[in-house]
């Protein structure tokens, strides 16, 4: 059950509304009109609802900020590469954002929010060593994942590859590079962000176009994931509107 829930309650209505829904659970000290909208939305949809105690919902959550609801879903449906090039076949402007191993949900989920905020067309990350969705990345990205289609590889090497023959540009990040400031957003594009802590990986280092840095003034010279992938994604939307 701990892989297939989702809680907060901008979480839980976004999957509510597409239908993702199973059993809804509002904890029984709860009344408010926002709380009549779950209600609400769960009869629409067809979904059971049941009232339990905070105790319980923390404990399903393992005390995390739940706000009183928690939806248990059916499994995240991943798409195939091949699913999520369709979903922009014949649009001169896409973008993808490529995740090379990054492990904490709180990036992937702001990661997500920030993507959907953008207009980003898609997610592409790996089976192997990286997170997936979890709970606490529906959490963080507040139903952003609702909106914005992931497509799960074996090998992202070889992803790259195909995204490269479909006529994508594929830039990476690194400490030196090309000013993300002068970059060129045009066209169908893909923006790898790398690992937390060491980046992008080798192999994929060498297969990119073209790097692109973010210049910093301060002593510590790198920024966290989502902030660097968020400044990435708004340059592109920066550069389309």
């Amino acid at each position: 059950m701990e892989d297939n829930i989702v809680y907060g309650r901008h979480a839980v209505m976004e999957s509510l509304k597409q239908g993702r829904g199973n059993k809804l659970f509002i904890q029984e000290d709860l009344k408010s009109d926002k709380i009549g909208q779950f209600k609400a939305e769960a009869k629409h949809k067809n979904v059971p609802v049941a009232f339990i105690p905070k105790a319980k919902l923390d404990q399903l959550t393992q005390r995390a900020n739940h706000q009183g609801v928690l939806l248990t879903t059916t499994p995240y449906a991943y798409l195939s590469l091949t699913q999520l090039l369709q979903k922009v076949h014949g649009k001169e402007t896409a973008c993808f954002v490529i995740l090379d191993g990054i492990e904490d949900p709180h990036n992937f989920g702001s990661l997500l929010r920030t993507a959907d905020a953008c207009g980003i067309d898609g997610f592409i990350i790996g089976k192997h060593r990286a997170v997936g969705v979890t709970p606490v990345v529906i959490k963080t990205s507040t139903g952003a994942i609702e909106h914005v289609p992931i497509a799960r590889v074996t090998n992202l090497n070889q992803a790259i590859k195909t995204l490269q023959q479909n006529g994508f540009w594929v830039f990476g990040t690194a400490m030196e590079g090309t000013d993300f400031r002068q970059w060129n957003t045009q066209g169908k594009i893909a923006i790898v962000i790398g690992n937390e802590g060491r980046g992008m990986s080798p192999s994929i280092a060498k297969q990119v176009d073209e790097c692109l840095t973010i210049p910093m003034v301060g002593h510590v010279q790198s920024l966290n994931a989502s902030v660097a992938g968020s400044l990435l994604m708004y340059q592109v939307l920066n550069g389309r509107i």
